[in-house]
């Protein structure tokens, strides 16, 4: 079983000690129990401070402690005092125990169960008739061992094997072990060592807090930050319900980087805990069964990386854990017993790490459900492997039941001879023999034999299956060999050595619970022993492919491309086999992966290029590319994405949990096209108190409570927010936040939010914006800035009579728009090339829309005014901002195709931008400065405008989440969602979002009509053939009315249709052969012409 410590991911030695709640201070019910005075006559774990329960039997006679005085506890800062060794624990071998080779010594002789190359020896020379240990095979670690009985005791666990059947199977040779890495002589490759080769002293501290602090401070000072400044002597106060805490147990280091990135992003929101003394579970307020972790003391980060160690009063509520999970014991530790059944998202626990680390289980689900090649195997189970995924049947994988190891040689025999006769062997000289499972994590030991020795391959299996348990598995693997690729000339005469290729990459759960790459290390090895984490220091995968021979930059992109589909891919089959498990299975309800490693090998596989799949892993992986980060950065490299994109993950996430429960007041429903606001209710937990003009809504029953109310009269607004805020407090509502996604209701919910004291723009900024010559007037009177906002105005003038409509025509050069003062959609905006076509298209408007009965949802209930504006040569272009207290958090631009004249309906659009970084910035920061010069310094707003020769220039402002299909292309593109942001500005807290967004693929799309599409749609199946081709996600529908029907002059897009792919040609190509296939390209509607802007 591990250490129990903070740092266990830096030591893996046998523990004794089993981590009972009850044991590791813990206490379920309540706050953590007084920290008691340390027993420093127990055993000390060999490389931390950890007090070990002395088994019974060692040593023998029991020597009793020294009576000693408990040292004075001087945390966190200051020197540690060093105790004497406790009495009873083996001094360091030889007169240089200083030395590697004596500490190597000193390792051998303080950790009872390992296994050495000199057991056997030992064993013969005294003549012991039974070992605990095959030859070359050490004991895992495991619950049972971890108790404190005597090691005969168990015999069920402790197979007795003669010496004649040790010596069947040698112990591995020193040429063997060379290459294997840290872990041929100590489970785990990140031994932490003290200065000048010294071990960590006993602190102490029963928690390890003091040597996990005392690495912390190395670490900050290894980066060049100060230390952490100790402030727990003055409790902080004042956390509420909406403050995010995102709690790191355990490892002070494996996380820094993640840390410090979210300290900049979030200052104060990540917190680390380094003792189970420093935080307590209490049972759920609002899920039953589950437990809330409340944190009295903990390490929090800012800008600047600057840490801070605080003790919180009251305790300090996580929203999102994660940690140091350890395989061992059957606890994994307090990390582990603190992070089971959390009411919030965890990121990770005991029995999921245990899945991962387990490479049978992986390698099961990557050739099962990925797809993707893994080494040729043969496995053997005791019973009926309950462990494993429920897929028939793995390519490359043969899985072989045993209901009882003993008595099966002729079964091993038939088994390993077909394995290696097979075809699947063919490629393949070498096997290796190993026993697999998360208990064996690590241990590094096994044997390698060639393909044609079946007799000792079979006695190697045989060997193993001695010591077969449940969960456990004994694999033989052919030995995959790197790639030979022709190679340039060498610079010297001297012989080249055959190599290896480990490819390791690190996938993350991403926005939208997408798998996403964050990054790939390469690590080199000799060819004739598998290349293990640790063994060597990592290096970029271009250079590696490069040093291999591959020359050309296209196909080391290709490459590449090709390992971020397969890491991605081998994430995605292991999370959606995890999805199947149960609670108990997954340490919890609310206990996912977020984060894992996926290693590669880049074989040749019948004459290709193939990357190979060999393991998953929980942290390995991260450690190795934190590991490839650090070491560039000492070089100048720029600093990587790495520690960002997974402190904006786990940030994301606890804000995900905050908005769970939140109770928020929603004026106006919308229609079919605001479908997606219910389902992403249900998904985020939100109870959503809708406000709605129509009684008989659909959404009526998807809401918390519903309350009718005829609102559509806008002219009334004021008079409106005071009946609403009647019928909440009729109700006893408290809303934490109040917003509108639907346009017409937009000034109403700004009212409504201010008389309940909510976050929101001001009613005089949404006035503004709604008001579309209002805006253009208040702007072109903003001349500060530069360049002011008034650059981005347009000339307008408003008309309510025929009478306007004159005084305008003489003022505003032709053609011009005109448009509906507060419209919506594009109803009623016509080009107009003189005056007397103004006065005929506002005589036809004025006649035919009169009131919201008219035509729905086109802001009627504002009247129907309209103004006259100049019309703006150059492309279209919508921009979606994310602003918090007037700064700017997110943007995105999308490119509208040409517009259908003269009504100007909107025919196509793409996302990301064709437009360079620079023209999107031009865009990004016009739309900015619009928007704050009406007031709009809080919300989610969408702003249209135009790129002129000259510039960007206005179109209008919506004072509202984009609508449409832009918040569904947003989300797929970029991964964060609007309507999510939206609800967190509403709350008071600043949505996390992407620092540098990178779009994960490109969607082009067009609009189609009821007069044009109607039949193809309709009669001519072709909206049942699209909805079965979004069921498979080979395209994206988006409806904004169910009837496909013509409209007439003042018609509405009625659906959306998009096709995505890894480029925008490839995304244009796919829409128009789909829309040639269904009749939506003709000649009156040319789907070609319209993506043909998209370039």
């Amino acid at each position: 079983m591990p250490c129990h410590s903070p740092c266990a991911m830096l030591c893996h030695s046998p523990c004794a000690v089993p981590r009972r709640a009850e044991q590791s201070g813990i206490a379920p019910g309540g706050g953590a129990p007084p920290d008691p005075s340390p027993d420093i006559s127990a055993r000390r774990c060999q490389f931390y401070s950890r007090p070990r329960v002395t088994p019974p039997g060692w040593p023998w006679p029991p020597v009793p402690p020294a009576p000693q005085p408990a040292p004075p506890r001087r945390f966190p800062g200051g020197p540690r005092p060093r105790p004497a060794p406790p009495r009873g624990r083996p001094a360091r071998a030889g007169a240089a125990a200083g030395t590697g080779a004596g500490r190597a010594a000193a390792r051998g002789a303080t950790a009872p169960g390992r296994a050495t190359a000199s057991a056997p020896a030992a064993a013969t020379a005294t003549g012991t008739a039974t070992v605990t240990v095959t030859a070359g095979v050490p004991e895992p670690s495991s619950p049972v061992h971890s108790q404190a009985t005597a090691p005969t005791s168990s015999p069920s666990v402790i197979r007795m094997l003669s010496v004649e059947q040790m010596s069947a199977e040698p112990a591995p040779s020193p040429k063997e072990q060379e290459w294997a890495g840290p872990e041929a002589l100590c489970p785990g490759w990140l031994e932490d060592e003290a200065p000048d080769g010294e071990m960590p002293e006993d602190s102490g501290d029963p928690d390890c807090a003091t040597h996990a602090y005392e690495l912390l401070q190395t670490a900050l000072l290894q980066e060049g930050l100060p230390h952490t400044l100790d402030c727990s002597a003055e409790p902080r106060t004042g956390f509420g319900p909406l403050d995010m805490t995102v709690c790191i147990l355990g490892s002070p280091t494996a996380f820094l980087p993640i840390l410090l990135e979210g300290g900049t992003r979030c200052p104060g929101a990540m917190v680390l805990c380094l003792s189970p003394t420093w935080a307590s579970r209490v049972p759920s307020e609002t899920s039953p069964g589950a437990w809330s972790l409340l944190l009295s003391r903990g390490i929090s980060f800012k800008e600047g990386g600057h840490s801070t160690l605080e003790t919180f009063t009251p305790p300090r509520r996580a929203n999102y854990v994660t940690g140091t999970f350890a395989t061992g014991g059957s606890d994994g530790g307090w990390v582990g017993e603190l992070a089971r059944d959390l009411d919030c998202p965890t990121g990770g626990s005991v029995p999921l790490t245990r899945r991962l680390e387990d490479p049978l289980v992986t390698r099961w689900v990557l050739a099962a459900r990925a797809g993707l090649p893994v080494p040729p195997t043969l496995a053997f189970v005791l019973g009926p492997g309950g462990h494993l995924p429920t897929d028939p049947v793995a390519p490359g994988v043969r899985l072989v039941r045993l209901e009882d190891p003993q008595g099966q040689e002729s079964l091993v025999q038939e088994e390993v001879g077909a394995f290696l006769g097979g075809t699947a062997m063919e490629p393949y000289s070498q096997v290796l023999v190993r026993l697999a499972g998360w208990r064996w994590r690590g241990t590094g030991a096994h044997s390698t034999h060639g393909k044609e020795e079946g007799a000792a391959v079979a006695q190697a299996v045989g060997a193993r299956l001695r010591r077969l348990r449940e969960e456990d598995s004994v694999l033989l693997e052919a030995l995959v060999p790197t790639a030979r690729l022709p190679m340039p000339p060498p610079r010297s005469p001297a012989p080249r050595l055959p190599v290896a290729l480990r490819i390791c990459t690190l996938v993350c759960r991403s926005w939208g619970d997408r798998p996403q790459l964050c990054q790939v290390a390469c690590g080199v090895g000799r060819a004739e022993a598998p290349v293990r984490h640790g063994a060597a220091l990592p290096q970029g995968l271009d250079s590696s492919l490069q040093q291999w021979g591959v020359v050309a930059p296209s196909q080391r992109q290709a490459l590449a491309t090709r390992l971020r589909g397969a890491a991605e891919a081998a994430m995605a089959a292991l999370l959606a086999a995890e999805a199947e498990l149960s609670p108990q299975q997954h340490g919890g309800t609310r206990a996912r992966t977020n984060l894992l490693g996926v290693d590669f090998l880049l074989a040749c596989v019948d004459g290709t290029l193939e990357l190979v799949a060999l393991s998953s892993n929980s942290q390995r992986c991260l450690e190795t590319c934190l590991l490839a980060e650090a070491m560039g950065r000492a070089v100048g490299e720029p600093p990587g994405d790495l520690p960002r994109l997974l402190a904006e993950a786990l940030l994301h996430q606890a804000q995900c949990h905050l908005v769970e429960g939140k109770d928020i007041l929603l004026i106006g429903a919308g229609g079919v096209s605001k479908s997606f606001v219910w389902e992403a209710a249900r998904d985020y937990g939100l109870r959503i108190h809708l406000v709605e003009s129509d009684p008989e809504h659909f959404a009526a029953g998807l809401v918390q409570t519903f309350l009718p109310y005829d609102s559509r009269e806008h002219r009334r607004d004021e008079e409106h927010a005071e009946r609403v805020m009647e019928l909440v407090q009729a109700r006893g509502l408290r809303p934490h936040a109040c917003l509108s996604y639907w346009d017409d209701c937009v000034v109403l919910a700004a009212l409504v939010c201010q008389r309940l004291g909510l976050r929101g723009p001001t009613p005089a900024a949404v006035r503004v914006a709604k008001q579309k010559s209002r805006t253009h007037q208040h702007l072109q009177r903003c001349r500060r800035g530069r360049p002011p906002p008034a650059t981005f105005a347009v000339p307008c003038c408003r008309l309510q009579s025929h009478g306007d409509v004159e005084r305008a025509a003489s003022a505003m050069p032709f053609p011009a728009v005109a448009k509906l003062e507060f419209g919506a959609g594009g109803v009623g905006v016509r080009l107009v090339e003189s005056a007397g076509q103004c006065h005929a298209h506002a005589a036809r408007l004025w006649r035919d829309l009169r009131d919201d009965a008219d035509h729905p949802g086109i802001g009627l209930g504002w009247g129907n005014a309209m103004l006259l504006m100049e019309y703006v040569p150059g492309t279209e272009h919508d921009v979606d901002l994310v602003i918090f207290e007037g700064r700017l958090l997110g943007a995105w631009v999308s490119d509208n195709g040409p517009t259908r004249l003269p009504a100007f309906l909107e025919t196509a659009a793409c996302l990301p931008s064709c437009l360079p970084a620079d023209r999107q910035a031009q865009l990004v920061r016009a739309a900015l400065q619009c928007c704050l010069a009406c007031g709009l310094r809080d919300g989610v707003f969408n702003v249209e405008l135009k790129l002129a020769p000259g510039g960007p220039r206005l179109l209008e402002i919506n004072p509202r989440m984009g609508g449409f299909y832009l918040r569904d292309w947003i989300r797929e593109v970029y991964g964060p969602d609007l309507l999510l942001a939206a609800v967190l500005v509403a709350l008071g807290l600043p949505p996390v979002l992407p620092a540098r967004p990178a779009p994960r693929a490109h969607l082009a799309g067009v609009m189609c009509l009821g007069s044009e599409h109607g039949p193809a749609l309709g009669g001519g199946g072709g909206l049942e053939a699209l909805r079965a081709l979004q069921s498979r996600g080979l395209v994206r529908l988006n409806r904004l009315f169910e009837e496909t029907a013509g409209a007439g002059e003042y018609e509405e897009p009625c659906l959306s249709v998009a096709c995505s792919g890894a480029t925008r040609a490839e995304a244009c190509l796919r829409l128009l052969g789909l829309c040639q296939a269904l009749g939506i390209d003709s000649p009156r509607y040319p789907v070609e012409h319209f993506l043909s802007h998209f370039k």
